[in-house]
C-alpha cells in the first residue's frame, strides 16, 4: 500500500524508516571498489593521509587523499564507498535488462520509461484523466473514499496505511495507521530558516504546475496548498518521536478511531482502501491523526482538491513530458543540492527495481551471487553470533534475568543472506512497452493489492522486505530476522578473496550493526518472538539509558554543516548499531585467529586493518543540501561521521593506533560508552 512506514526492523545505511526493517558506469565510479584501488587484500593505501595522526582525526587518517582528490558527480547529491556500491549494482541490473529476452516483462518496463517520444507524443492525456476523476468529486465522504484509492497510485492521503506483523501477536498480519499528507521531506522543511530555499523552490513548483494543468490562478492554488500542508507539518510527529516503538503503539479499532479522530469519514476511507472496519489498527502518530482529520474536516473541498490534484500531478511527473520532468528537477534539486538529473536509463533501471524487484532479483542473484559467498557470508554471522552471546554474558550493567531473555533473542535470531527462500509471482501483471503511464499505475495496484492481500494472515517470514540487488541490510524487529541482500555483499563491503581483518571490518560491521539493532534504544523494546514488549529489569534499562545518553552526546556535539548538528535522539538506533556492530565484529575477528596473531600485511597490524576497513566503506562526501536533509529527516549519521565516530569508545582502536590523551578524538576509558 501506498504509505509504507515499515514496521520491518532497522535498515542498515540510508534509507531506514521509522521502526523500519529506514550506481555506476565510467571506469572513474568503478573504481572505488576496483582491485587496482582497495589493493590484493581489501584496503585503499593510497587513499589515506599519513601526516595525519589517527588519534587526531581518523577520517583523513583512512581516506583524506580519497577525499581530497574526489569530485562528487554533478548527477548526484554524495559520493563514497556505499553509493560507489550502489551504483554498480545499477549497473548489473541494467545490463540484465538489455540482456533481457522477448517477452521480460522488465524489459518492457525498462522500454517503455526510455521510448521519450511515446511520452511526448502522448502528453498529459492519461493524467488529465485521473485528475477529471478528482475534479469530479461532489463532498468530502467521496474524497476520504479517493484518498484511501490513492495507495499503490498517483495521489496522496492524509493517512498512510500499510500492512505488517502485529505488535502483539507477531505471527499475524495486522493494519498499521500512520501520519501523512505533507510533500516537503519533513516538519521541519515548513518551518525552519536553513530550509527556506527549499520551500521557495516547493511553492514556486507547485505554481509551475498548477499552470500545466490549466488552473486560472495557479499563484493562488499553490497558496492554499501550501498553507494546508503547513498546517498538517506544524500538527505533524517529528521524525525522533516516529521511531520510538512505545510511542507508536497505539492500538485501537475502527470504530473507536472514528471516535477519537472524528472530522474523517473512515468507513469511506477504508472503502478506499479496500479493507473492512478493523477489530484491531495499529495507531502511530496518535496526535497526529486526531489533528489531520480536524485540519480535513476545516478545510473546503476546493482547497483538498487542489492539494490531492498537484501531488497527482507531481508524482506522475517522471513518466510524462520533458516539461513536466524538468519542472520537477528544478525543484527537487534544491533538496540535495544535485546540479543535474540522472541519466534516463539509471532512471528506468530504478523504475524496474521498484516496481518488479524480485522478477529481476531472481536473475540477478543467478549471476552475480556463487554460493560460495553465500555459505562464507553464513559463517561469518555464526562466528558474530557467538561473539555478541559472549559480550552479553560478559556485560558489567546487566542482571542475569536479562541476560537470559536476550541470550534467547540472540539463539532465535534468524539469517538471511542473498535472497530470499521464495520469489514473488508476477504473472497477473501486464506490462506493455508501449505504455509507461499505465504500466507505473498497475504495478503500483499490482504491489498495492499483493501487500493488502496479506491482511490477517500468518506472517510468511520467508518473505523479505528488500530485493536481492539492493545495496542494504536489515533486521525485522517484528519478525526477530536479519537479511543480507546480494548487492550488498560486493567489495568493498565482502570479498570472499579479501584478507579476513578487511572482512571483518567491513562486512563484518555490517552484521554486527544488524544484530545489534536488535539491542538497540528500540530493539530492546521488542522480545524474541517480535511482540513489543518490555523484557528488561528496570535497573538495566535505566543502566542502558545511561549509557546510551553518553554515546549521544558525543554525536550532539558534530555539526555536519553550518548551524547543522547531528541529531542524537533521531540517530540513536543507528550510532548504537555501529559501536555494538564494530565492537561485536572486532572480538570474532580476534576469536578467529584462535590465540595467533594476526600476519602484518604491507606495514599494518590484523587490528589496524580491521579498524581502516571499517573506515574506508564508510568514506563519504555530501553536498551541504544533503547533509542538513540526512540530519534532519534520516536515522543515519552521514558516513564520514559513522567512519570514526564509534571508535572512540573502542579500547581496541587505541591500542591499534596508540591513541594517546590530548589527541583530538581521544576519550578517557571512564567517560567511554558501554554498551555492547
Amino acid at each position: 500500500m501506498k504509505s509504507r512506514f515499515l514496521l520491518a526492523g532497522a535498515a542498515f545505511a540510508l534509507l531506514a524508516a521509522p521502526f523500519a526493517h529506514s550506481q555506476l558506469v565510467a571506469a572513474a565510479d568503478t573504481s572505488v571498489a576496483s582491485k587496482a584501488t582497495i589493493g590484493a587484500w581489501g584496503i585503499d593505501l593510497a587513499g589515506g593521509d599519513g601526516s595525519v595522526k589517527p588519534g587526531d582525526d581518523f577520517y583523513r587518517f583512512a581516506s583524506g587523499k580519497w577525499d581530497d582528490a574526489t569530485e562528487i558527480p554533478a548527477d548526484r547529491a554524495s559520493v563514497g564507498s556505499f553509493n560507489e556500491l550502489r551504483e554498480r549494482s545499477t549497473v548489473q541490473v541494467k545490463d540484465l535488462i538489455m540482456a533481457a529476452p522477448a517477452g521480460s516483462k522488465y524489459g518492457a518496463m525498462y522500454a517503455s520509461f526510455m521510448n521519450e517520444d511515446q511520452a511526448e507524443k502522448i502528453g498529459l492525456a492519461p493524467l488529465m484523466k485521473d485528475l477529471a476523476v478528482v475534479r469530479a468529486i461532489r463532498n468530502k465522504s467521496a474524497f476520504a473514499r479517493h484518498m484511501g484509492g490513492t495507495d499503490g497510485v498517483f495521489g496522496i492521503s492524509l493517512f498512510g496505511a500499510f500492512v505488517a506483523a502485529d505488535t502483539t501477536d507477531p505471527t499475524m498480519n495486522g493494519l498499521f495507521l500512520g501520519q501523512g499528507g505533507i510533500g516537503l521531506p519533513e516538519r521541519e522543511y515548513y518551518f525552519a530558516d536553513q530550509f527556506k530555499s527549499q520551500r521557495e523552490a516547493y511553492r514556486a513548483y507547485m505554481e509551475r504546475t498548477f499552470k500545466a494543468l490549466g488552473n486560472p490562478d495557479p499563484k493562488a492554488a499553490a497558496d492554499a496548498v501550501f498553507n494546508f500542508e503547513s498546517n498538517l507539518a506544524y500538527k505533524s510527529w517529528k521524525a525522533a518521536d516516529r521511531r520510538d516503538v512505545d510511542k507508536t503503539n497505539n492500538p485501537m479499532s475502527s470504530a473507536e478511531l472514528a471516535k477519537y479522530a472524528p472530522g474523517v469519514d473512515w468507513a469511506a476511507l477504508h472503502a478506499g482502501w479496500k479493507i473492512p472496519m478493523q477489530k484491531r489498527i495499529v495507531v502511530r502518530e496518535k496526535t497526529a491523526i486526531k489533528a489531520h482529520a480536524t485540519l480535513f474536516a476545516e478545510t473546503s473541498l476546493e482547497t483538498l482538491k487542489l492539494w490531492q490534484l498537484f501531488h497527482i500531478a507531481d508524482q506522475a511527473a517522471p513518466y510524462l513530458t520533458k516539461a513536466m520532468v524538468d519542472s520537477r528537477f528544478e525543484y527537487a534539486k534544491n533538496l540535495s543540492g544535485v546540479q543535474t538529473q540522472r541519466p534516463r536509463w539509471k532512471r528506468g533501471t530504478d523504475l524496474v527495481d521498484s516496481t518488479l524487484g524480485e522478477l529481476v532479483g531472481k536473475d540477478y542473484v543467478a549471476k552475480h551471487f556463487p554460493e560460495s559467498s553465500k555459505a562464507k557470508m553464513e559463517a561469518l554471522v555464526a562466528n558474530l553470533k557467538v561473539a555478541m552471546a559472549g559480550r552479553i554474558k560478559g556485560n558489567a550493567w546487566m542482571s542475569p534475568t536479562t541476560k537470559t531473555a536476550a541470550l534467547d533473542k540472540l539463539e532465535r535470531m534468524e539469517v538471511m543472506v542473498g535472497y530470499p527462500y521464495k520469489f514473488r509471482n508476477y504473472d497477473a501483471l501486464k506490462v506493455d512497452p508501449k505504455d509507461l503511464y499505465g504500466n507505473v499505475v498497475r504495478a503500483g495496484k499490482f504491489n498495492a493489492d499483493y501487500e493488502r492481500s496479506q491482511l490477517g494472515k500468518k506472517v510468511d517470514r520467508k518473505l523479505w522486505g528488500m530485493n536481492p540487488q539492493t545495496v542494504n541490510a536489515y533486521n525485522g524487529f517484528t519478525e526477530n530476522k536479519i537479511v543480507f541482500p546480494a548487492g550488498i555483499l560486493q567489495a568493498p563491503y565482502f570479498d570472499p578473496n579479501a584478507d579476513d581483518a578487511v572482512n571483518y571490518g567491513a562486512i563484518g560491521g555490517v552484521i554486527g550493526h544488524e544484530i545489534t539493532h536488535g539491542f538497540d534504544d528500540q530493539g530492546r523494546k521488542v522480545d524474541a518472538t517480535g511482540a513489543v514488549r518490555d523484557w528488561w529489569a528496570p535497573e538495566d534499562a535505566k543502566r542502558f539509558e545511561e549509557q546510551a545518553k553518553i554515546f549521544g552526546d558525543q554525536y550532539a556535539k558534530y555539526e555536519v554543516a553550518p548551524g547543522a548538528f547531528i541529531n542524537p535522539k533521531l540517530s540513536m538506533g543507528e550510532n548504537i548499531a555501529d559501536l555494538g556492530g564494530l565492537s561485536v565484529a572486532h572480538e570474532a575477528y580476534l576469536n578467529s585467529l584462535g590465540g595467533k596473531a594476526a600476519p602484518v600485511i604491507d606495514g599494518l597490524t590484523g587490528d589496524q586493518r580491521f579498524f581502516l576497513a571499517w573506515a574506508q566503506v564508510w568514506r563519504t562526501k555530501m553536498r551541504e543540501a544533503a547533509l542538513r536533509s540526512q540530519v534532519n529527516t534520516g536515522p543515519h549519521s552521514p558516513g564520514m561521521y559513522r567512519a570514526f565516530a564509534p571508535l572512540r569508545n573502542i579500547d581496541g582502536w587505541y591500542q591499534a593506533f596508540n591513541v594517546q590523551p590530548g589527541q583530538k578524538l581521544y576519550i578517557a576509558p571512564e567517560a567511554r560508552a558501554r554498551i555492547w
